[in-house]
Order: structure tokens, then sequence, then C-alpha cells
């Protein structure tokens, strides 16, 4: 299961001034997401095309983490 986090976003070169707007609208909680996180299905079931990039990010950092053999994420 791939987690979003603010360091995706980042790289993702998103606007985090429009983003958290972005999650007010979607109903999801900013300041948990800052300190846990997001599973990428849930950005998902916003519907919002948006999310894909990110989303990708995501899974290329988990991937390269996996390959490399760092437990850290």
């Amino acid at each position: 299961m791939t987690r979003v986090t603010i360091r995706d976003l980042r790289a993702a070169r998103y606007c985090l001034a429009g983003v958290r707007p972005w999650f007010r609208r979607h109903g999801l909680d900013w300041q948990d997401f800052l300190e846990h996180g997001i599973d990428a299905e849930c950005l998902r079931a916003t519907g919002d095309a948006l999310v894909e990039p990110v989303i990708r990010v995501a899974e290329m950092r988990e991937s390269a983490k996996q390959e490399s053999g760092d437990g850290r994420s």
C-alpha cells in the first residue's frame, strides 16, 4: 500500500498553498497528512485526476526504497 507524504507533494512540485484548501474541500485532514501521510487509494477515491502525478512520485520513492533495502520512508 502506497503512502503519500509531504515529501512526495514537494517532489511533484505541487503548490502547498493550493493543496491545503484542496484537502479541506475533499474532507481530508491536512495536519494528519503532515504527520502521517495518506494512503494513495484515499486520494484516488476523491476522483480528482490531479492526485495521480503525486501518487506516481510516491510509488517511485517506495520502489526505490525497496530496491535499496532501505527501511526508512
